[in-house]
């Protein structure tokens, strides 16, 4: 028998507006409250406007000084660096959706106890487009560009039947290959990044070195510099999964992608409707990679202009459909036949995966749910009220999840029985066929998280951890449609630590070791601290990792912007 185990799920006809609250740093903040009678969650009602986060902010393109409040410890020297939407209109013409505004790049330096900002707009073709246009030109992933004014009636209907050009506003992260900096986002285009000024230096087409047309804005990285990642290709037979593979070393004078290969290809459910993904997973020997039943429907993307739709209009959510785990040898390309599947779930980043015992551990946040993507439109984002109250109880929350995939099926392994065998774990892993095995996974989390609504954004100490066991997770709780508070889990207990402030709104928690760390959690925490209701009141967090206390912060004079992903750049 499959293990049943009992997951909160959301039921938005048990939602109830009743006020309540907890304490954090001394001030009532609101929470989740479990009905455990009915395994069912109630949200907060009464979310804060945040519709000041999302408006177009100016750059900082020269370094300008901060307010230091506590102590910036002196041994932090670097640069962290973030990237998200900046700009959101062009003339009178304004994006649909978050995911569309032009990529802003940040830069917080930190030495000798101090800090200094800067920031700069990707000079991408699509930011100097737009605005030589002062209208959008370029399609982004919720708003189709409309035709040239200019033209008669004719060739703006012509234009409808043009093939949708691909953007390179790469808003998503900063990522390193061979000692590089690019900024990213899941087109074929990276743009190189001087990490010190934030200057624009070349644009990347993947699709030059490799037959990809993308690349995810979250790769991973080997120990001896070997960087792997994953882009789809589109052709006659329909779309491919491929996993890339990126050399440690460059030639003096070659690209940074030189030597890139695919490793191999993966044939989709269904060829003509592949799934979305935002990254995969990979162990010491493996890359995993997670299809889930996240949708995207080819023939409404190749029709969308005629259609005047944007390529967000064409994700769908099928949860009829099974989440299947491909897992990949990293060292031969070979695609094992055997596929773990589960339930149907929506997944946008991984935690960490590792091998034991004949077990490949996949850690990850995921939802029982995919529809996120639709409630990030910036008219959603810009309610208030009730409205907004609809928005974040409109989706469900993810949660930090370990899977359990046993290595080694053969023909003689047991049917229908758990074959999961580590202690204290309540993930199940049934063999149903020599090429099938069904998996349920754990929590890794108690229901204290379920106060937070939540957890996304998760960072490790990679470094030491990536491929490997480890203990820590840190991320981001989502009390709202963003995220409010930082969370770090203990996975040996699944307790959490937490750091809010009502009214302040933390980026993803970037993780920076103390020199000679013996620990895994000797180190900070660095993030950045929004606040909607105070103009110019952004900070740079620095928390202390092992306690989750708040060791200082240093308060930037200018307006920032909720972004996605970032990096630290050490100049130690």
């Amino acid at each position: 028998m499959i293990a049943q185990r009992t997951h909160f799920h959301l039921f938005r006809s048990a939602i109830r507006s009743t006020s309540l609250f907890t304490m954090c740093h001394g001030k009532r903040h609101p929470v989740v409250v479990i009905d455990k009678q009915k395994h069912t969650f109630r949200k907060q009602h009464g979310l804060q406007d945040i519709a000041p986060l999302v408006k177009s902010v100016e750059e900082t393109p020269e370094p300008i000084p901060t307010t230091v409040k506590g102590t910036i410890p002196t041994w932090i020297r670097g640069n962290l660096l973030r990237n998200g939407p900046g700009k959101f209109e062009f003339g009178n013409q304004h994006f649909n959706h978050w995911f569309d505004g032009m990529a802003l790049m940040h830069s917080f330096q930190i030495a000798d106890g101090q800090v200094t900002y800067r920031s700069r707009f990707l000079r991408s073709d699509s930011y100097k487009k737009n605005s030589e246009m002062n209208r959008i030109v370029v399609s982004e992933f919720g708003t189709l560009a409309l035709p040239d004014p200019c033209k008669n009636i004719f060739q703006r209907f012509m234009s409808f039947f043009e093939r949708m050009k691909p953007t390179d506003n790469a808003s998503v992260s900063f990522v390193k290959y061979k000692s590089d900096y690019y900024v990213s986002t899941e087109t074929n285009f990276m743009h190189k990044i001087d990490p010190d000024t934030l200057e624009t230096k070349e644009k990347v087409d993947w699709s030059k070195f490799i037959a990809v047309n993308g690349a995810t804005a979250h790769p991973h990285v080997d120990p001896d510099g070997t960087v792997y990642n994953m882009g789809n290709s589109y052709s006659s037979k329909g779309a491919f999964y491929n996993i890339i593979r990126v050399p440690p070393r460059k030639e003096a004078l070659g690209d940074t992608l030189q030597g890139a290969k695919v490793l191999c290809s993966i044939s989709p459910a269904e060829k003509n409707k592949p799934s979305y993904y935002h990254s995969f997973a990979m162990s010491e020997n493996y890359v995993v990679f997670i299809e889930q039943p996240v949708k995207m429907d080819l023939m409404k993307i190749m029709t969308s202009r005629i259609r005047g739709k944007g390529i967000n209009d064409c994700i769908y959510w099928d949860p009829k459909q099974d989440t299947v785990f491909h897992v990949v040898n990293k060292h031969t390309g070979q695609v094992s036949p055997v596929k773990y599947h589960t339930k149907a779930l929506s997944n946008f980043h991984q935690i960490n995966a590792f091998e034991e015992n004949g077990f490949l551990i996949v850690d990850m946040c995921s939802s029982d749910d995919g529809q996120a993507l639709q409630i990030y439109n910036l008219q959603n984002l810009r309610k208030s009220g009730e409205a907004l109250d609809e928005v974040y109880n409109s989706t469900d929350s993810y949660f930090p999840r370990r899977f359990v995939l046993p290595l080694c099926i053969t023909n003689d392994t047991p049917l229908n029985q758990n074959l999961n065998t580590r202690p204290n774990s309540s993930a199940s892993a049934v063999c149903l066929s020599k090429e099938k095995v069904f998996c349920m996974s754990e929590d890794l989390h108690d229901n204290e998280l379920i106060d937070y609504g939540g957890f996304e954004f998760p960072h490790i100490h990679y470094d030491r951890c990536n491929t490997k066991p480890y203990r820590y997770i840190y991320g981001c709780g989502f009390g709202h449609v963003v995220a409010d508070s930082l969370i770090k889990i203990d996975l040996e207990s699944k307790k959490l630590k937490a750091w809010c402030q009502p009214g302040v709104y933390p980026s993803e928690p970037i993780f920076v070791p103390s020199p000679n760390t013996e620990e895994e959690d000797d180190g900070v925490i660095l993030s950045v601290g929004l606040t909607p209701t105070e103009d110019k009141g952004t900070f740079l967090l620095v928390l202390d990792a092992k306690t989750f206390e708040e060791v200082g912060r240093a308060k930037v004079p200018v307006n920032i912007p909720p972004g996605f992903h970032g990096t630290f750049n050490s100049l130690v």
